[in-house]
């Protein structure tokens, strides 16, 4: 899961692009649905494919989202497509199919596998179900879910109405959470002096991890976060970024963490947000936000009253 690999090939972004996959060509995304059908086909069930997802005769609907951003994000380009989407769908059926998890599990073995999962609001349904979920920041909504050995199961409100205190799951969800190995750690640095952290993990809950910031980054880097804070990123569910926030370099790391948000965000996997956030004390503010094809930089008072102090701090 390094940062700067070589990337796979891929249609020219010339040619005529995708209705709802932009970063397919058209023909590219002609041959992903293809593969698609074939795959549930292979197990017995014929769907219909549309632009977004798939739907079986029984009004099974299966969205297509994530799946197309694998695809087009995996290193081998499209040879590996096949193997990756008749793996996708083998999951989704015996998920779907299979008995499920809060009828079979122990309230102890539930406990075990729960963890806190950060995801873009845009991403939950538009009922209530969720409506039990902490927003850390507007455009995010913090929800529990299962971690199971071939899923991730997000749960309703009704799911967590027979399983106990939900303010009392939620800390023993964040126990879980902290108890989590570090799968892969880098450090970018920039050629303007500014450097910025990155935490990666094939783990759906990587970007999550942000909500035990100040116990990762002491763990990571053996020094507790001031009282100015960090600067974060999580443009998708496997990475977070971080800068601690400790001298005036906290200006060139916000423009460099930006970018590298924005880069991060699009075509992603389990996308969650594009922005840059300021964190203190697990509060969390936006310092960025897309512009059309670009990236706008903006900042509160308070930050700006940081920045002042910072810059006149220097030797």
């Amino acid at each position: 899961m390094g940062l700067f690999r070589r990337g796979p090939k891929r249609d020219p972004r010339e040619l005529a692009r995708d209705e709802e996959f932009s970063f397919f060509s058209e023909r590219e995304g002609r041959v992903f649905r293809s593969q698609v059908r074939q795959a549930f086909a292979e197990r017995g069930l014929e769907v219909t494919a549309y632009a977004g997802a798939v739907t079986d005769s029984g009004g099974r609907q299966f969205g297509l989202g994530n799946l197309a951003a694998v695809c087009h994000r995996d290193r081998r380009g499209a040879r590996s497509w096949p193997t990756l989407i008749r793996d996708h769908v083998g999951k989704v059926l015996r998920t779907m199919d299979g008995p499920q998890p809060l009828e079979i599990l122990s309230h102890d073995e539930i406990r075990a596998c729960l963890y806190p999962r950060i995801v873009a609001q845009e991403t939950l349904p538009a009922s209530d179900s969720f409506h039990y979920g902490h927003a850390p920041a507007p455009g995010l909504c913090e929800v529990l879910a299962l971690d199971l050995p071939e899923a991730v199961q997000m749960l309703s409100a009704d799911s967590l109405a027979d399983l106990g205190d939900v303010a009392e799951l939620r800390i023993r969800a964040m126990n879980n959470l902290r108890a989590l190995p570090v799968e892969g750690h880098e450090t970018v640095r920039r050629g303007d002096g500014s450097a910025f952290e990155v935490l990666l993990g094939d783990s759906f809950f990587t970007a999550s991890r942000v909500l035990v910031l100040d116990d990762l980054v002491e763990r990571l880097t053996g020094t507790a976060l001031t009282r100015d804070g960090a600067l974060v990123a999580l443009p998708f569910r496997h990475q977070l970024a971080f800068h601690r926030i400790r001298d005036a370099q906290v200006i060139p790391a916000l423009q460099a963490m930006a970018q590298f948000a924005a880069a991060g965000h699009e075509d992603a996997a389990g996308a969650i947000s594009p922005r840059v956030f300021w964190w203190r004390r697990g509060m969390m503010t936006a310092l960025s936000e897309p512009d059309g094809d670009g990236l706008r930089v903006v900042v509160d008072v308070e930050f700006q009253d940081m920045l002042e102090r910072l810059v006149q701090d220097e030797p």
